[in-house]
């Protein structure tokens, strides 16, 4: 029943013409085999009870076309599934790309006996949604299983028969080896030429994300039924999650293989630096206390003298020296020292690995606005000592295959698939440093923070120069808590919470009012909404704190 053979009712090679096979994506160069170590790039990993494998080669179940030339979209089941694993759902995603994705197939590792299984087959299904695409497509009908008492299912499943499937074709997992899911990513909605979509379908992650969190998604997908979603779950890893990381060797071995080259702007006047050079050619510590304030101590190059731990209570902050030469020295920065400094950690319960390049510029350069065709400087709004951005890779821990990344870019920032990256040298991808602000992008290109709808924002525009630095050779492990104590050896200056600039407030409205006065009528704004539309770090100049006082630390990034 669930062959493609069978699904199209003598249609398969009409249905075929219309949606073709894809292979899944690859990355351009060979997989290196790594260093010798523990669980990482074994092919399977152990979640307590139930141990896991991914699969990334399907057979087409279904799919429709959307209106005005959109991509269309295809449901997929997954194929080659070794003897005593289980299908827990079936994948989607549009054609636009190549397969990109993978599903979680799962058997049976508990040791006891007597107690209850790990997974278990259905009752019965509910058909949640049918409808017929239209000719080449036809009927396809949705179905999502009903649980056992005490188990949840995974995902859903996808045919062209209005008969329930077979009750062998998943299974699902008792509900304390699961973890509460969301949707992600949409795929699709609204309506099509063809069909009446009454949902909207999602890809789907655990809700709890972060460095301890245990959630384990299983790559299939959900469909939302507004308000409420299918109530689906994702798996939870119930064994100590450190144990498909890599080790110390295999974390450099990615990091070779991997790390990105980072193009500033042509353009670009305030380059990245070292922390050690920063800190050596004048940097100084300031502090705020009862006993008034207390500026210009001198920091060594590896910050010893900072104050460590607590929180950014606003009391000390770092800043250029007096000396005109020296501050104009230290904007500038030197590329020649710059390195990139990694932060390793677990990623959706210990199935990917995060590596988190961060990147430090002595000085973050003022902003330019672009209002339509226009192009409008803005002395000092935006400035600011001291800058940290980072990119992360995320490297899958079945195969150690670059799954994709994460782009920083001021306070917000987007993932990346890998089938989309720009690869420049192997398997290692470019990253673009945009000008003066530093925000990270996959591509070069001019990209508008604001309202962009209006052609009016901030300009980050991000291209190829000679000024690089090529992470996979200009890089420091600064830390991998994952590894215990000891394994890598934290600097002085990451454990400095505090600001690493100094906050000045000036009336950006000002500025701000001489921008307005150059707006077209129909876009003009009132005073009070351009201000809302702009962030507010355009109104002074605040340093940031360092990496660890991130959210992204601890947490997910965001997306």
């Amino acid at each position: 029943m669930f062959g493609c053979d069978c699904f199209y009712w003598g249609r398969v090679a009409e249905f075929d013409q219309l949606v073709p096979e894809r292979e899944p994506f690859s990355l351009p160069s060979p997989i290196p085999e790594w260093p010798q170590g523990r669980g990482f790039a074994t092919g399977r990993i152990r979640l307590g009870e139930i141990e896991v494998l991914k699969v990334t080669s399907f057979e087409i179940c279904w799919g429709f076309s959307q209106a005005r030339g959109k991509p269309r979209i295809t449901f997929y089941r997954p194929v080659g599934i070794p003897d005593g694993f289980h299908c827990l759902g079936y994948y989607c995603q549009s054609n636009e790309k190549p397969l990109i994705g993978y599903v979680l197939v799962a058997r049976d590792a508990s040791s006891e006996s007597g107690g209850a299984p790990a997974m278990r087959k259905p009752v019965g299904y509910t058909r949640i949604w049918a409808a017929d695409a239209g000719p080449g497509y036809g009927y396809g009908y949705f179905w999502l299983p009903n649980a056992p008492l005490g188990y949840k299912p995974m995902g859903i499943i996808v045919s062209t028969e209005p008969e329930e499937p077979d009750l062998d074709e998943v299974r699902c997992v008792r509900e304390d080896l699961t973890e509460p899911c969301e949707p992600c990513g949409r795929i699709c909605s609204g309506g099509t030429r063809s069909l009446k979509l009454p949902f909207e379908i999602w890809n789907t992650r655990p809700c709890n994300r972060g460095i301890g969190e245990r959630g384990v998604p299983v790559g299939t997908f959900v469909c939302s039924f507004l308000p409420e979603p299918v109530d689906i779950a994702c798996l939870k890893n119930c064994r100590d999650f450190t144990d498909a990381m890599p080790t110390l060797n295999q974390i450099h071995a990615l990091i070779e293989h991997y790390g990105p080259t980072v193009f500033f702007h042509p353009e670009e006047t305030y380059l990245p630096s070292s922390v050690q050079w920063f800190f050596m050619n004048g940097a100084v510590l300031c502090s705020d206390s009862d006993d008034g304030k207390s500026c210009g101590q001198p920091i060594d190059c590896e910050g010893s003298c900072l104050p460590r731990g607590g929180s950014n209570d606003g009391k000390f902050w770092i800043d250029l020296p007096e000396d005109e030469d020296l501050r104009n020295l230290l904007k500038r920065g030197n590329i020649e020292s710059a390195e990139l400094y990694v932060h390793v950690k677990p990623a959706l319960g210990g199935t990917f690995t995060d590596v988190a390049m961060w990147v430090f510029c002595p000085f973050n350069g003022p902003v330019t606005l672009k209002v339509g065709p226009m192009s409008i400087a803005m002395p000092r709004v935006g400035e600011h000592v001291g800058d940290w951005e980072h990119f992360t890779l995320r490297v899958c821990n079945f195969t150690g295959e670059l799954w994709g990344a994460y782009f920083s870019q001021h306070s917000g920032g987007e993932w990346v698939h890998s089938a989309d990256l720009e690869f420049i040298d192997g398997n290692r991808p470019a990253v673009y440093s945009s000008k003066s602000g530093h925000a990270c992008f996959a591509h070069a290109g001019l990209y508008l923070q604001g309202p962009s709808r209006l052609g009016i924002g901030i300009r980050n525009d991000a291209n190829k120069s000679r000024s690089f630095v090529d992470s996979s050779r200009r890089y420091r492990v600064v830390s991998a808590e994952y590894l215990g104590d000891g394994v890598v050896e934290e600097p002085c200056w990451l454990q400095y919470m505090r600001e690493w600039g100094p906050t000045i407030m000036y009336d950006g409205r000002s500025e701000v009012d001489k921008v307005i006065n150059l707006l077209p009528s129909f876009v003009r704004f009132s005073v009070e909404n351009i201000f809302d539309l702009f962030p507010t770090e355009l109104y002074g100049e605040e340093g940031p704190t360092g990496p660890k006082e991130k959210d992204n630390w601890l947490g997910d990034e965001r997306s």
